[in-house]
């Protein structure tokens, strides 16, 4: 610390010697630190020992550069900011300093010694970030650089001259934050939510940021600031740092702030740099390690991250509540929605600034009015005040001793449910442990991380985005919302449909188990508890039981009429088909917010369509070349002369054809496949909204498919969809849709005619496709999958009367589509249709195909599975 000597030895003072010792002294002391880390997993000591360091270095430094005396020069001192200031000096994080001058004047004498001083820090590779400011700067508030006078709040004493820092502490500091309280405060909170809502406002991330991230260290500083700041505010000086808050909540913090100190620490020795992000392999390090909870028995990686999720929702809540219960974390416009929303206000609640308080907190002991309490929070999107949670955490002991349950409790329950803010109320439950109270079959759930390719969120959390999902359809505004929007307002008991999902991956909390299965064992034991009538409970089984149905059936061709009576059939109902549908849409969407492309909202809704016509004896009969009907009508009411081109092109397609393409793309293939004659290879190639769509029209030839899929891997696309057809004359169609991971198409327009004539080379044979797949693989740099997938190759031949179908299921990597396409090919195999879907690292790849114009025999399937299973062989 300054104003002693330091404990680190060897030091020689010249100053030609002085930058190499600096450099030795802060490695060896650096991996000295690493080490003892390793040895204790202890953060905090960690990051005082690099405070220590680095203070050390600090002051030879001013010594040798600035002054010769510790307390020198007069009115020029060094501070320590930000978590330098705080003592949090992370392995890799940023040094903060700021240079302190008593007015302008002495300022040019000190520039190139302050220039000097920064660069021997910066040539020993630390993060610094140097401000200079005289004590009248530091006086100003700038709301362009709020970051500035928050980290004021952190300041500490380094070198130089002392009675000027004690006046930059002691005087202009709180005096700064009496008169600017608000300013900083609304600041705070509004870069605090735009914080939150990156990450869509949890703390249940798979792979969290423990910086960042809802619930990680930069919350802890927020409720810190926010605290501070406002006991500053009524005390007009600095309070003292165990008042800020109340006992059992500081006690709370500081036990997160322990674990996640070390966490951060570890992550960053880990990767050797400022690196935040808590990743599934960190977090199986992390967990063997006992990282974080040296006093616990071993644990796997999802016990350990139970742990994380603990503590950071501790740190979450509390910095939540401040920004809830602080007015001046809100803007204006907010103040008045608040202050109208006490006019909520009834003989049970009182509702003051948008936080409920009890008229009458000992009507808690009653089961009935605590669950009032949380069905008044889901009608309202109130929040609860800390007072009111603390009650409610009072009378849980007594309630575990005879919960509620039975009719009533399902009466509340399924009322909450139907509120609009159910999710924010089903949160609150289960935070303060009373929704595992209730329904003990979601304690399996809490705070569960399954490892698979691309869920976002903890189980439990995932469930409660796709009730809130359902909820938000009545306020979006796109166009597949509203139709799914107006598919919910049809339903006859929504509740059912909620408590679904409520229950649906309760499974996934049992081990080794299909977690289907276990979903529905669990909802069993729930419904008896809940004392669920006999139709109710088929409901729900068979919603939980088929959750899975739709995205399975997607991967088959959903305009074949088998596939969607076999589909229908299993709905049993048009009502469990509306639910069952609106169930599919909210467990995607609540996947991630990418998982729901528009493609998959539109076939979803397509197969429910078809489904309920079937259902209701209405099925649509498969448009023939001289059938009759609006869609054909329409595209020769657009080109009334195409008749004959028309109908020929049309002869032979396979009837899914017609009902994935608008009658404008029809006609424009209609007009390619007119111009095979001139040049035998049509293209067009388009930019979407969220990708690139390639249509091809030619003559069938051998390895069309593949070559194409190669192609486009060739020139690094990523290929998330794809449609092949071929009519009877033997002419193709095939639509490709790909994302430019590049941007190669997206910023370079003169790459469009290049892209477009490399694909003629190779199909015309002009152009070597295994050499540009050569340069490729070179090019790009291997990465390790997160998560295996197993290749599987299944065959089914009941689903289509023409086809045999075939579905891969592999690692997804570069060039997979060609090696597919090209092992079908060698194997003389057609495809009807190709269905294509990626989901995370999971590729799975649907073929219809025929060889010679009929189904595969068996022996021939075999060798087709042989052919692929040794051709997608990952080494």
């Amino acid at each position: 610390m300054p104003g002693r000597q330091p404990e680190f030895l060897g030091w020689s003072m010249t100053t030609a010697s002085l930058s190499s010792e600096l450099r030795d002294l802060y490695t060896e002391e650096s991996a000295r630190i690493q080490q003892q880390f390793a040895a204790t997993g202890d953060g905090r000591a960690a990051l005082q020992q690099r405070t220590r360091l680095v203070e050390s270095i600090v002051q030879k430094l001013w010594l040798q550069i600035i002054s010769p005396e510790e307390h020198g020069p007069s009115g020029f001192a060094l501070v320590a900011l930000g978590g330098f200031g705080r003592g949090w000096l992370f392995p890799h994080s940023d040094v903060d300093i700021l240079f302190l001058h008593a007015n302008g004047e002495a300022e040019p004498t000190y520039k190139d010694s302050i220039r000097r001083f920064s660069q021997e820090l910066w040539d020993l590779r630390m993060k610094v970030s140097p401000t200079t400011r005289t004590l009248t700067e530091c006086d100003r508030f700038d709301p362009t650089n709020v970051e500035f006078t928050v980290s004021l709040l952190d300041c500490r004493y380094l070198l130089g001259d002392r009675e000027l820092f004690n006046r930059l502490h002691d005087k202009i500091i709180p005096k700064l934050v009496m008169r600017e309280a608000q300013s900083l405060v609304q600041s705070l909170a509004e870069v605090t939510r735009s914080r939150h809502a990156k990450y869509g406002n949890t703390v249940f991330h798979l792979e969290p940021n423990v910086k960042d991230g809802p619930g990680g260290l930069r919350d802890y500083n927020v409720a810190c600031w926010l605290a501070l700041i406002s006991a500053m505010d009524k005390l007009r000086d600095w309070p003292e740092s165990r008042t800020l808050f109340p006992l059992s909540t500081r006690k709370q913090l500081d036990s997160a702030l322990e674990f996640l100190m070390s966490v951060r620490c570890f992550l960053h020795l880990r990767q050797g740099r400022d690196d935040n992000l808590l990743l599934w392999e960190a977090q199986d390090e992390a967990a063997a390690r006992l990282i974080g909870t040296p006093d616990t028995e071993p644990t796997n990686a999802a016990g350990w991250m139970r742990t994380y999720f603990g503590q950071a929702r501790t740190v979450y809540r509390v910095c939540e509540q401040l920004l809830e219960e602080i007015p001046a974390a809100w803007s204006s416009l907010y103040r008045q929605f608040q202050h109208w929303r006490s006019r909520l206000s009834n003989a049970d609640f009182s509702v003051v600034d948008g936080l409920i308080y009890l008229q009458q907190p000992n009507a808690l002991h009653d089961p009935e009015m605590l669950l009032r309490t949380f069905h008044f929070m889901a009608t309202h999107g109130l929040r609860l005040s800390t007072t009111t949670e603390y009650r409610i955490e009072q009378v849980l002991p007594s309630l575990a001793a005879t919960p509620p349950r039975g009719a009533e409790l399902w009466l509340y329950l399924g009322e909450i449910l139907t509120q609009p803010y159910a999710a924010d109320a089903l949160r609150a439950m289960h935070a303060l442990k009373l929704l595992t109270l209730l329904l003990p079959e979601l304690k399996t759930i809490d705070a569960l991380v399954v490892r698979d390719f691309y869920h976002r969120f903890t189980v439990d959390e995932h469930s409660f985005v796709a009730i809130e999902s359902l909820h938000r359809l009545r306020q979006s505004e796109a166009e597949w919302d509203r139709r799914y929007a107006e598919l919910f307002s049809e339903l006859e008991r929504p509740e059912l449909l909620y408590l679904a999902l409520l229950l649906h991956d309760v499974g996934k909390g049992t081990p080794n188990v299909n977690h289907v299965d276990a979903s529905l064992q669990a909802a069993e034991r729930c419904m008896d508890r809940l004392d669920l009538d006999p139709s109710e409970r088929e409901t729900i089984l068979f919603l939980i039981g088929n959750h899975l149905e739709i995205s399975a059936t997607l991967r088959r061709d959903i305009f074949d009429p088998e596939t969607v009576r076999v589909f229908a059939e299993k709905m049993e109902t048009p009502e469990r088909l509306k639910m069952l549908t609106l169930l599919t849409y909210a467990d995607i969407k609540a996947v991630n917010p990418d998982a729901l492309t528009p493609w998959k909202a539109e076939n979803v809704f397509q197969l429910y369509i078809g489904a309920f016509n079937y259902l209701n004896h209405s099925v649509d009969e498969r448009l023939r070349a001289d059938t009759e009907d609006d869609h054909l009508a329409q595209i020769r009411a657009l080109v009334p002369t195409a008749g004959r081109k028309l109908k020929n092109f049309l002869e032979g397609l396979p009837k899914r054809y017609l009902a994935a393409y608008s009658a404008t793309d029809v006609l424009a293939h209609v007009e390619m496949a007119g111009r095979i004659g001139k040049d035998s290879v049509q293209l067009q190639l388009e930019r979407g909204r969220h990708w690139f769509e390639l249509t091809l029209v030619t003559n069938d030839r051998p390895f069309l498919f593949a070559s194409v899929a190669g192609i486009l891997a060739a020139w690094g696309m990523n290929i998330v969809k794809a449609n092949a057809f071929s009519n009877q004359a033997g002419t193709v169609v095939d639509t490709f849709y790909f994302t430019d991971r590049f941007r190669t198409l997206e910023l370079n327009l003169q790459e469009w005619e290049r892209f477009k004539r490399s694909i003629i080379g190779v199909l015309l044979g002009e152009t070597d496709l295994d050499r540009m797949l050569r340069e490729r693989l070179r090019a790009e740099k291997p990465g390790g999958a997160k998560v295996k997938v197993d290749t599987k190759v299944d065959f089914d031949d009941t689903c289509s009367t023409r086809s045999t179908l075939v579905q891969v299921i592999a690692q997804d990597r570069l060039g997979l589509l060609h090696s597919v396409g090209s092992c079908l090919a060698q194997q003389k195999c057609n495809i009807e249709i190709a269905l294509i879907d990626t989901e995370g690292q999971m590729a799975i790849d649907v073929f219809y195909l025929t060889s010679n114009g009929e189904k595969l025999r068996p022996d021939h399937e075999q060798r087709v599975r042989t052919s692929l299973l040794e051709a997608l062989q990952i080494e």
